[in-house]
């Protein structure tokens, strides 16, 4: 790892200027999950929720979150995404959250991926508080964990 950070100049905050660099394809995935109560997870997966679909609206959610990166962290590039894809897999204790962001551009789309998992996530919580909460209105059993990225691809383009 470089011991550069590549935000900063003399201390400032600046945006990295790609504009130099060559065009490539480029991927990134990440992965997150939201424990709950089995019994929660059930009523996820019967559809069984006041809200309405948990699932499909986490997905919708995970999505938008990808195309406004840019717009929420603060020098992250607006890059054009070429596709967006989610997968959700529902375990006992648990519903972990995956989202794989392509690009081609000058930078990569990793900060696109980790966004895509962390509001997916949190719709997920948002659809689900009611069941969750506690006596005392903490929800005692829920958290958001393990966030990260798994994968990360570049491919030069042409030569």
């Amino acid at each position: 790892m470089s011991d550069e950070l590549t935000h900063t100049e003399d201390g400032a905050a600046q945006m990295v200027d790609v504009g130099r660099k060559a065009t490539s394809r480029r991927r990134a995935v990440a992965t997150g999950e939201i424990h709950l109560d089995p019994y929660t997870i059930e009523l996820v997966n019967t559809d069984a929720l006041e809200k309405g679909d948990v699932l499909a609206t986490a997905r919708i959610g995970a999505i938008q979150a990808v195309k406004h990166t840019w717009e929420t962290i603060p020098m992250c590039h607006q890059i054009p995404i070429t596709n967006a894809e989610t997968t959700i897999d529902l375990h006992e204790d648990a519903i972990q959250l995956t989202v794989a962001v392509e690009t081609i551009g000058q930078t990569g789309c990793e900060m696109e991926a980790i966004q895509g998992v962390t509001t997916g996530l949190s719709v997920i919580w948002d659809m689900v508080k009611s069941a969750e909460k506690g006596d005392d209105g903490s929800y005692p059993g829920t958290s958001i964990e393990s966030v990260r990225v798994v994968d990360k691809t570049v491919e030069p383009i042409g030569s």
